[in-house]
């Protein structure tokens, strides 16, 4: 009979605090790490994989791969895999990281809406400078994107007196959300968004989806938030807008390629704030019951919970 075991990949995790807490679910299963080389242990022992962004091949030696644990809510660099068996895929389902992502979130658009930006600038050239604040009632926040973080944003956005207005592909109803679905929606939606805040998960669909063009619906002076992916955004689209001042402020999270090319102009723009994809992440302690409760699953015949449909690819 073969041994069970599980594997985990992460070079953005502490993987002893995610085998810790693993460990304390799931006491029968040998558990290893594969950051810096093949796991000590069979490679037909690998049944479960934990992983946030494994390296091309990686899955290649494990034939009895039964389950793939997404370390995030988005799944993109898992789908459309040459090395990954047809086994199921699971994102992540964690209260804690919506709240951790609405925080996030909630934080930019008060910083923009605020006017903090350049209050930021007028310190810097010790200037005393007084902006008279706009109230809440009159900012238009719209969230491109109603997923289960995207949702949890905009109704905390919507908390604080904001009018919010959401877009997703397929209809959505939330309450006190003006709800739009359809690219047909979309150039309304974004000329009705003094802040745009992007949440969308990253398909075929929606790669390049804000472009030049979409990008110059929005309106002159809007400000622009992407906690989602960078390439939902054509990056030099939005430098020209950035640079224009079409696109005022930017709270930029993610980029086309990470990390940040040091050569990037955005690094110099003093109207732009540059975060390294930390806007929302996965914690050991509220997540590993529900990877564990998935491998039970998987263990009894069960259907898993919060599967991945490659096909859609979220």
């Amino acid at each position: 009979m073969l041994s069970e075991a599980l594997v985990f990949y992460s070079k953005a995790d502490v993987a002893e605090a995610w085998l810790s807490a693993l460990g304390r679910e799931l006491p029968d299963l040998a558990m290893h790490t594969a950051i810096d080389g093949p796991p000590p242990c069979p490679p037909e022992d690998v049944q479960y994989a934990v992983v946030w962004k494994a390296p091309h091949g990686f899955f290649r030696p494990f034939v009895n791969l039964k389950l793939v644990v997404n370390l995030g809510a988005g799944v993109d660099a898992l789908v459309a895999r040459d090395d990954l068996p047809d086994v199921p895929i699971t994102r992540l389902s964690d209260p804690e990281m919506s709240k951790m992502m609405a925080g996030f979130v909630l934080m930019c658009v008060l910083r923009h809406a605020r006017d903090i930006v350049p209050f930021e600038r007028a310190q810097r050239e010790g200037r005393w400078r007084y902006i008279h604040p706009t109230t809440p009632d009159k900012v238009r926040v719209g969230v491109l994107g109603l997923g289960e973080l995207g949702a949890t944003a905009a109704h905390e956005i919507a908390r604080f007196g904001y009018p919010v207005h959401g877009w997703s592909r397929s209809p959505k109803s939330l309450p006190g959300i003006d709800c739009r679905h359809g690219l047909e929606t979309l150039p309304q939606f974004l000329s009705e968004s003094d802040i745009l805040v992007v949440m969308l998960p990253l398909t075929g669909e929606t790669r390049h989806l804000l472009n030049a063009e979409r990008l110059a619906l929005l309106p002159k002076g809007a400000k622009f938030v992407n906690v989602a992916r960078g390439p939902i955004v054509d990056e030099p689209a939005l430098i020209a807008a950035l640079q224009s001042g079409h696109i005022s402020e930017a709270s930029l999270d993610v980029f086309e390629h990470e990390p940040l090319s040091p050569d990037s102009p955005l690094w110099a723009m003093d109207n732009v704030l540059i975060t390294p994809h930390l806007a929302s992440i996965a914690l050991p302690k509220s997540a590993a019951a529900q990877i564990a409760e998935n491998i039970r699953r998987i263990r009894s015949g069960e259907p898993v919970l919060n599967r991945v449909d490659p096909g859609r690819g979220y």
